[in-house]
């Protein structure tokens, strides 16, 4: 690939992220977009629960795979490394663009918020959730999660650096504070249907299985990550005391 042209690739793969990302808001909170995760069923639950599970386990083969160090070597024997995380963007966004395309509602409500505070409590937590993911990427390095710090320095010429290890902000309070974020937008719903539960439960479920391989990868990169690890918690906030090393995240 020509420089200009990993560099357009890098742009639309961050574009098609962008777009993504905010039809997520969407889907998740029920408004806005054609087709929610709690729109009218469709289907028979047993078809629609077959649907939605397979949906949800091709994201998760898809982002999971392409996060490992093996399929990256691999994958760069066919694409520049400049555009190597620029393609892991992409696929993740038609991955996801697939599930609210094919998404199929359950049906069902496990509870319903009726006070008034409760729904603004729980609105708020959604809310909080989503600027959390956002606030969590641009603690580290935004550009490079999303592949368009790759492609500028393949359009300049300039060689594939890691970047260095740093616990910035709220990577000094837990270790994946992303993740929390997702936690948040995905459990807090005023209303809480039998197909958002699902959903909820899955994406949890596979986010823990998750940070076991990621944090593996990290050691292997990282001999700090060892030590930050011991001392920073996984998930549920604490302030230490004590002043954590550098150290970059780099996240499924």
């Amino acid at each position: 690939m020509k420089r200009a042209s990993i560099l357009g690739y890098g742009a639309v793969s961050y574009l098609a992220f962008f777009l993504t990302f905010v039809y997520a808001v969407g889907f998740l909170g029920n408004v806005v977009v054609p087709k929610s995760i709690d729109a009218p069923p469709q289907l028979p639950w047993p078809n629609a629960l077959l649907i939605d599970l397979s949906l949800l386990t091709l994201f998760a083969v898809q982002h999971s795979v392409m996060a490992r160090p093996w399929f990256k070597r691999q994958l760069t024997r066919i694409v520049p490394a400049a555009a190597e995380r620029s393609t892991f963007v992409l696929a993740s966004s038609v991955a996801l663009i697939v599930l609210f395309w094919q998404w199929q509602p359950l049906g069902g409500v496990v509870w319903n918020a009726s006070s008034p505070a409760a729904r603004m409590l729980l609105q708020a937590g959604f809310a909080a959730g989503w600027l959390l993911v956002l606030i969590s990427t641009f603690a580290i390095s935004h550009f490079d999660l999303f592949g368009l710090r790759q492609s500028w320095r393949g359009f300049r010429g300039q060689p594939q650096t890691p970047l260095p290890f740093a616990t910035p902000l709220l990577y000094r309070i837990v270790r994946h504070p992303l993740y929390v974020g997702w936690f948040l937008a995905f459990w807090c719903a005023a209303t809480m249907t039998v197909t958002h539960l699902m959903f909820a439960l899955v994406t949890t479920a596979y986010i823990l299985v998750a940070i076991q391989f990621e944090e593996r990868d990290l050691i292997d990169v990282h001999p700090e990550y060892r030590g930050y690890r011991e001392r920073v918690p996984m998930l549920v906030p604490a302030i230490s005391r004590s002043q954590p090393e550098q150290v970059t995240t780099q996240h499924v």
